[in-house]
């Protein structure tokens, strides 16, 4: 069985109710900003990302003419 959008999305709401309700909001914070860096470094792993597109866009530059 292959993991859909869908289980992706209930399994990181779980893992962030479960932290937020077991360890408080700084916990839950925690865990959601090392959620959203570890899915950054994925896209760049895979490739879906450019890391210097991500810089530009970052500095206000524009990507496309």
């Amino acid at each position: 069985m292959t993991p859909s959008a869908t289980r992706t999305g209930i399994l990181i709401g779980a893992v962030l109710a479960l932290t937020g309700v077991a360890f408080g909001f700084w916990a839950f914070l925690f865990v959601a900003v090392a959620m959203a860096v570890g899915a950054l470094v994925g896209r760049i792993v895979d490739g879906k990302l450019s890391v210097a597109g991500l810089v530009d866009a970052f500095r206000g530059k524009r990507s496309s003419s």
